[in-house]
């Protein structure tokens, strides 16, 4: 009779830690593959999944301890963010500890915030010691990452503690913007692309996208540059463009929302159609509240968010939604160019699913909810 072998804490929380970053990277079936990789029966690895997200979830947020010999260290808020959302990660306690994550959809696996801090602790006195005042304490490196915001403008996270980008402030202020050469540029995106990307490159060559713009300007010619460029080039400029805008007018202003609809579009085509969807729904969201659920916009972004919904395989979820926008588009709008253009969408997805009957599910994604009929 075969004995039954047991598995200490570290390889349980290791295996856990490893499904978490293949659920973050996209993987299929990811308990199967780690399973795989480890030499683990894959129903053993499943419960070790499912009672840490059952204890993460039944344990209440314990309090830290008050002896400031054991108080842990964290970094300013606001200043690590994620590598794959881009949104800022907190710190909470959990089973594990005190740990730094993402809000949902993000599936990132979380990362030791003692590990975060004293990585980051070691950059600062690496690089500016005299910051910090107690240089022979034992825990110094986890002092030193509370003064991290007055030498570093970000951090983005990877998968691991250590998988940390520094970005550091630009050495140079931005350059203030020519008299004219923003609407110049403006003129000629349509007409002489590579002739207006030259200029918008120009008006932004001082500037550092990791940061956020305290000018109109720059955040305007950023959002002008990113759909003249493509990958992560675009990404970049365009994300720095909404971050912007959203600091400078508010998330619901109407440059904020053409913003988020180039960021939308970058992301989609680099392939990132989880992002571009997340960003369309929030999108909508904003539109349904400022313009109207049947506004124009509104419509148009629903159609867009089925399409994206179709790119990551819900087929029949994309046809619903985008049945339904026809319809409350057609009533709304009558005789509207938009939908024509809707329906042609419409015709090709009905085709598609005709001569891909077997095509595979896409990832997992939160629904919309349909707007009923007024």
């Amino acid at each position: 009779m075969a004995t039954r072998r047991t598995y200490t804490s570290d390889v349980i929380t290791n295996a856990i830690h490893q499904v978490e970053a293949a659920r973050a990277a996209g993987r299929r079936g990811p308990i199967s593959a780690v399973a795989r990789e480890l030499h683990l029966d894959r129903r053993l690895l499943q419960t070790w999944v499912t009672k840490a997200r059952t204890h993460a979830t039944a344990t209440p947020p314990t309090t830290p301890p008050t002896s400031s010999d054991v108080d842990p260290v964290l970094l300013p808020d606001g200043l690590l963010h994620c590598r794959f959302c881009r949104h800022p990660m907190t710190a909470v306690f959990t089973w594990a500890g005190l740990v730094y994550d993402c809000p949902p959809p993000c599936r990132r696996p979380v990362l030791n915030a003692t590990a975060v801090a004293n990585a980051v602790g070691l950059v600062v006195l690496r690089h500016a010691a005299h910051l910090v005042p107690a240089l022979t304490h034992p825990r110094a490196a986890s002092i030193a990452a509370g003064h991290a915001h007055r030498l570093i403008t970000r951090i983005t996270a990877g998968i691991h503690p250590t998988d940390l980008r520094i970005t550091w402030p630009t050495t140079r202020p931005p350059q203030p913007v020519p008299l004219g050469h923003l609407d110049l540029a403006r003129k000629l995106t349509g007409t002489h692309p590579q002739r207006a990307r030259t200029i918008l490159r120009n008006i932004l060559a001082s500037i550092d996208p990791t940061t956020t713009a305290t000018e109109t300007a720059h955040a305007d010619a950023a959002h002008l540059l990113a759909p003249l460029l493509q990958g992560e080039a675009a990404i970049r400029w365009a994300d720095y463009a909404h971050r912007s805008l959203t600091h400078l007018h508010g998330p619901t202003h109407p440059d904020t929302l053409a913003a988020a609809h180039t960021l939308a579009t970058a992301h989609r085509q680099a392939g990132h159609h989880q992002r571009a969807y997340q960003l369309l729904r929030e999108l909508a969201d904003h539109l349904a509240a400022t313009a109207g659920p049947d506004a124009h916009p509104t419509l148009a972004v629903r159609a867009t968010t089925a399409l994206v919904l179709h790119d990551l395989g819900h087929h029949h979820a994309a046809h619903t939604l985008l049945t339904d926008t026809i319809d409350r588009h057609r009533h709304a709008h009558p005789g509207h160019p938009a939908t024509a253009r809707m329906t042609e969408h419409l015709d090709r997805l009905r085709h598609h699913h005709t001569t891909h009957p077997d095509s595979s599910p896409g990832a997992a994604v939160n629904l919309p909810t349909p707007v009923a009929q007024p």
